[in-house]
């Protein structure tokens, strides 16, 4: 409420979305607008309604990491239960009646209270800092939530990279390995006499397609045990004068070297984000890469297409309208939110990346998918896809289930929004809100 402006009143005033939200956070931090003149806005045409604003301004905006609607939604909790609390004690049967309201309400905001509480104590904190810093500068950017992570927080997840099963997987995985060697053998004048940084290096496979391409020095980085493994590997191929590897967090360690040219990663997650790997590597980028250096892979896409699968549907959503005569609906609401990582076939897809190409279907899911390209420099561009209708990689494809199947006709244009946000609970998670047509899901990555 600082300086009269009261963020989540003024959402719901609005009624703004998820989007609206977002663009409302980043238009007040691109153009530094006070209380007042936010309060004097357009109600019919806002001056941040424009997908520019939907890019954020500050990297992992805290305020971009709220749910909106549950923070709203705990606002008016908060409010219902200060009402109640003013009435009347001559009057029970109405405090009763407020105390009744606020308890449904509350019941059903059980699970997001703390949450929602913590949301509302940071958004206070935060609000004078957003709203009335005109005549400061603009504050430093967020050094990341993942570097951020204290190293007991992130045990989990280096060590499940210490053992041997997923290298394996990973080695095996051929697109995948055989596009980062084609890369670098083909382009071996890129790397010839240059400082590279493996970032993530594991077993040091790329490392060493660094090191056989030409390069002057390899540094590998990789906080899991299986660095150990990668020691004897390097020595073992007679690479140790070239390659050093380093255990560690990248953002904790020290290097060998002050800059380097390149800096190569296999970062990429399921739906391409998950792990927030990429964290590390810009990290990595920001700190150690020399004026003209370059970050491999260079680009990246994501794509999503229409599944039309009614028996997994009917496997996995239908089925809990009747299970052996009794209505388990409400078991939907676990199963749905749940984004499943697997193979989608391609007997199944029934769109391009916007057009039906069907006659008259349904489609009841929706596939996610990367590609990615090696390019800058390259006299050999090379690029890898782990859509469904090539090669199957370990990072198959991200189904996300909808609720009822839509019905689509052959050149019907398909309309959608999708936002993607690292989980606050846990960073190297995704929160992903897809909303088509009249439904809206959000799906966790995890």
């Amino acid at each position: 409420m600082d300086h009269n402006v009261d963020i989540p009143v003024f959402v719901k005033r609005r009624k703004l979305d998820d989007y609206g939200y977002i663009k409302l956070i980043n238009y007040i931090r691109s153009v530094r607008c006070s209380g007042e003149s936010l309060l004097g806005t357009r109600e019919d045409s806002p001056p941040w309604d424009s997908d520019e604003y939907m890019k954020p301004v500050l990297q992992d905006d805290p305020l971009l990491q709220i749910d909106v609607e549950e923070l709203c939604e705990m606002n008016g909790l908060v409010a219902d239960i200060s009402s109640a609390m003013e009435v009347d004690p001559e009057c029970p049967a109405g405090l009763l009646h407020r105390a009744q309201q606020a308890e449904e309400r509350a019941v059903r905001a059980e699970e997001a209270l703390a949450r929602a509480m913590e949301d509302l104590h940071k958004l206070k904190l935060l609000a004078q800092s957003l709203v009335m810093s005109t005549e400061s500068g603009p504050g430093p950017s967020s050094a990341g939530a993942v570097a951020r992570l204290q190293e007991g927080e992130d045990e989990a997840y280096f060590s499940s990279y210490g053992h041997y099963g997923i290298h394996e997987e990973m080695l095996k995985d051929r697109v995948r390995t055989e596009s980062y060697r084609d890369f670098m053998y083909l382009n071996p004048e890129i790397f010839r006499d240059k400082v590279v940084l493996d970032v993530g290096c594991g077993t040091g496979i790329l490392s060493m397609f660094a090191a056989r391409s030409g390069a002057r020095k390899v540094v590998g980085v990789d906080q899991s045990e299986i660095i150990y493994q990668a020691m004897d590997i390097i020595r073992s191929n007679n690479l140790e004068d070239t390659i050093t590897l380093v255990k560690g967090r990248i953002e904790e360690v020290d290097l060998p070297v002050e800059k380097v040219d390149i800096i190569i990663s296999e970062w990429m997650g399921y739906f391409l984000l998950f792990e927030s790997m990429l964290d590390s590597v810009l990290y990595a980028r920001d700190l150690y890469l020399a004026e003209g250096g370059s970050v491999y892979p260079d680009r990246c896409a994501v794509s999503l297409v229409a599944v039309g699968d009614i028996q997994k549907h009917r496997e996995r959503v239908a089925f809990w309208d009747d299970v052996y005569g009794f209505k388990m609906a409400c078991m939907k609401k676990a199963v749905l939110p749940e984004a499943a990582v697997e193979v989608a076939k391609p007997e199944t897809l029934i769109s391009e990346p916007a057009v039906i190409r069907c006659s008259l279907v349904s489609f009841q899911a929706i596939a996610g998918y990367f590609d990615i390209f090696f390019d800058k420099n390259c006299d050999n561009k090379v690029m890898f896809s782990t859509g469904p209708r090539c090669t199957k990689t370990h990072w198959k494809q991200t189904v996300f289930l909808l609720e009822s199947p839509i019905a689509v006709q052959s050149g019907e244009n398909l309309q959608g929004r999708i936002s993607v946000r690292k989980n606050r609970k846990d960073p190297r998670a995704l929160l992903i809100t897809i909303s088509l047509g009249d439904q809206k899901q959000t799906y966790s990555l995890q």
